[in-house]
């Protein structure tokens, strides 16, 4: 998803948790994203119904780019 806010550009990738795997995937695909829109900063918010689940905001790095992640 892209938001054109205020003059600037956010993409937000929201996923379904589906393993680590996919989660990896999920980051990679968000990072080439950021690259086509010529963003460093990217969102991803993540849905998992586990009930162990491990809830909050991250941030991490994939390349040059910034991922803040929230799993809810």
């Amino acid at each position: 998803m892209v938001v054109d806010y205020g003059g600037e550009q956010f993409v937000i990738e929201l996923k379904i948790w589906r393993g680590n795997a996919y989660h990896e995937r999920g980051e990679a695909q968000l990072a080439d994203y950021l690259d086509y829109y010529h963003l460093k900063k990217g969102y991803m918010l993540s849905f998992n119904f586990n009930k162990k689940k491990k809830v909050g905001v991250r941030e991490i790095m994939v390349g040059d780019k910034l991922l803040v992640e929230a799993v809810v």
